[in-house]
């Protein structure tokens, strides 16, 4: 006989994503949201570019030192929460304005990578 566990033995997930939703959104942000958004979406699209380097970079690094190097990886996992950032603002998960920083806890969305 089998017996199942369920969720009591599940691993924890390397990746945690976590967006605070607000009790009340403006109702009329939604209508400027796109053109506030732009300088964002040029520099995340800029910052995409530069991670796609970053792999190739890293793909060779790992290839030679069974490691991904931490500088590199702290730069992509900020990447990747300034681009969360973005979406939950376009998504109209969020009315406040994201901050053009690379730094966590700046924003309530939540992106952790181990």
């Amino acid at each position: 006989m089998s017996t199942a566990t369920g969720a009591m033995d599940a691993p924890a997930y390397p990746l945690r994503f976590d967006v605070e939703y607000p009790e009340q959104l403006n109702r009329w942000l939604v209508l400027v949201k796109w053109l506030l958004a732009i300088p964002h979406i040029l520099i995340v699209y800029a910052l995409v570019n530069v991670a796609s380097v970053i792999h190739l970079i890293a793909f060779f690094a790992i290839l030679f030192t069974t490691k991904y190097p931490q500088p590199l990886f702290e730069f992509v996992v900020n990447m990747y929460r300034w681009q969360a950032n973005l979406y939950a603002y376009l998504g109209l998960m969020r009315d406040e304005y994201p901050p053009f920083s690379l730094e966590p806890g700046q924003y309530p969305v939540t992106v952790e990578i181990d």
